[in-house]
């Protein structure tokens, strides 16, 4: 049998303040919106010939350079799977344990190199 006490009041009566304020927070939040929804949108510039060839001229350079990436990272790859079969090779032909750790070492340096050799992400170019 549950038994009512002045603790489960209390629980309750939380419970009823929270709601509360929970409500009259959400009340002003959809109010906030609608002052928000009234403000006049700004429409784009239209760039003039100067400024629009400049664009041009840097979003063909981030082209050029996002390609050239992606073939540094095919070619890092293909890399990567040549240091990867080598090393796969060397380790069944190792007898002793300095020959497995060799293998490894080159690998490790042969992913390293490669990994190196990606250049950096280009950042995408900002319109006037």
């Amino acid at each position: 049998m549950i038994r009512w006490g002045t603790g489960m009041y209390k629980v309750i009566k939380g419970g009823a303040i929270i709601t509360a304020a929970i409500a009259i927070s959400l009340t002003g939040t959809t109010a906030s919106f609608a002052a928000e929804a009234s403000t006049p949108v700004v429409k784009k510039v239209a760039l003039t010939a100067e400024q629009k060839a400049a664009f041009q001229t840097v979003k063909a350079q981030f082209q050029a350079s996002r390609e050239a990436r992606k073939a540094a990272i095919a070619t890092a790859k293909a890399t990567i799977a040549t240091a990867k079969s080598n090393f796969d090779a060397a380790k069944a032909v190792a007898t002793t344990k300095e020959a497995r750790q060799a293998a490894r070492a080159a690998l490790k340096a042969a992913v390293a190199a490669a990994k190196t050799s990606v250049p950096a992400k280009p950042s995408k170019p900002v319109r006037p």
